[in-house]
Formats: C-alpha cells, structure tokens, sequence
C-alpha cells in the first residue's frame, strides 16, 4: 500500500543551519496496516508524514502509493488519497464555516469542483448519520459554526472529515496530545472505531508509549532521522513501556526514562 525507499531530507542544506531530518528512511506498510510511530523531538517523525502527504518534497528517494509513484505529487495532487488529522485540533477544519460545510468540503476533496450545490438534502441526511456515531451531539448542531465546538468535537469532527473521502491511507500526528485525558480517550477509541470500519492503512505518530504499544499492529521507533526498532505485532504486545526504554538506551548509549524519551 505505502513504500518508502530510501527517503532523506535536510533543512537549510549547505548552511551552518543545516539540520538532516530524515536519513535513508525505508518503510513498507502493508494494506490495512495500523503503525504507531514513536520517538524523541527531532526524531523525524513528523517529518516523515509531510513527506508521505506531499507538503514536503524528498531530496533523494521514492514515495510509492497504492503501487503509485507520488514522489513528485504536491499535496494537493495527494489529496485524494490521505486523509490527516494534526495535533491542533484547529488545523483540520475551517472555523467560521458551519460543520455541514466542513464536511461537505472534506467530501469533495482531491475531486473536480464545478458550480453545483455544496450542501443537499441527501448529504445532509447522510452528514447526520455519520455525526451520530461520534456521540458528541453534533447531528443535531450541522449549521453551527466549528468554533464552536470544544476541542474534542473539532478533533472527532476532523477524524470523520479525513476519512470521508475514503482515503488509500490516513495520518494521525500526535492527534489526542492537546485533549484532555476523557476527550483524549474518546478520540482514540473513535480513531480505534473508524480504521476497523474502513480498513484504513494507518500511520500513527504519538509521544504516549502506552498508547502506541496498546493500538494499532505494528509500531516503529525513530530517532537522529532513522529508524532504530520495528516491531511486528507478536513483537509489540510482548513489549512492555519498560522494555521499550532499554531499547533506546541500548540504541542511545544512556539511561533514558518515559519522560525523557516523550518530551
């Protein structure tokens, strides 16, 4: 589904500047595979989805999706084929459009836009439906603005907007850290629910070690731009966050602990 080969990137080449974000990177996700990703800041994790979404271009390397070459795709070209949801539960949705609008733009994406109804009856209906199954109230509130809504709404709002279009792959970066522990928990098992729905390929990058370990069926550890540990899914659910932090100090060289390694 997703190929990565031999993806580098650095910032600010050539000047005292110059930082290398990503070395030599090699990452295949099989259909429907779920991979939780982990690591330090500057790990290259995020990095790492910018260049699978487009927003970033590759120095060296190929970006192969759904047996597509996308290496040279903006993100808009992309489009169509990834959903994402960011850590900021802001920067998924427009504020001063109302949900229904919201969606109904998330519905069209990497489509051709002509001069036609944005929102109908028939989209309204199905809006509704799909809105109930977050249980946040939202199916009776679809011409209320999204600045409304709490930052758990917006975060539930922007899962079923990336996955509306049926994307071949879906982001999550860090998209529960800025919610409170309950909307934090609500999110994740909505995130849970919709890539069993859909069969999503998923790549998910977070700081929670506990929570990588517990979702998803692969997880991946980064760090200086590389990945350092792979682990299948036999692998993951033998691991425990104790043992995943002799893993990095094995790696690192040092002692290291949960809040050194997630900060």
């Amino acid at each position: 589904m997703l190929k990565l080969e031999n993806i580098s990137k650095t910032f600010a080449p050539g000047t005292v500047n110059a930082r290398v974000a990503l070395n030599d990177v090699s990452l295949h996700l099989a259909p429907g595979e779920f991979v939780t990703v982990i690591g330090s800041n500057g790990a290259g994790k995020s990095t790492l989805l910018n260049i699978i979404a487009g927003t970033y271009r590759t120095d060296t390397g190929t970006v192969t999706l759904d047996g597509r070459n996308v290496t040279r795709l903006n993100d808009h070209q992309r489009a169509r084929y990834i959903g994402r949801v960011f850590q900021n539960p802001g920067a998924g949705t427009a504020p001063h459009m109302s949900i229904e609008e919201n969606l109904a733009m998330a519905l069209e994406r990497g489509q051709r836009r002509g001069l036609r109804l944005g929102v109908t009856k028939a989209k309204r209906e199905r809006f509704a439906t799909e809105l109930k199954a977050l249980e946040q109230g939202l199916d009776v509130r679809l011409t209320d603005w999204v600045s409304l809504l709490s930052g758990g709404q917006r975060q539930a709002l922007s899962l079923l907007m990336a996955t509306f279009s049926e994307p071949k792959i879906l982001l999550l970066d860090e998209h529960t850290a800025a919610l409170d522990p309950q909307r934090a928990a609500l999110v994740t098992r909505l995130t849970t629910e919709v890539v069993e729905r859909f069969g999503l390929t998923t790549l998910m990058v977070t700081h929670n070690m506990e929570q990588a370990l517990r979702l998803g069926t692969r997880l991946v550890m980064m760090h200086d731009g590389r990945i350092i540990l792979d682990l299948d899914k036999a692998q993951k659910e033998r691991m425990t966050v104790k043992g995943l932090l002799a893993e990095f100090e094995k790696i690192k060289g040092m002692e290291m602990d949960d809040r050194t390694l997630l900060q």
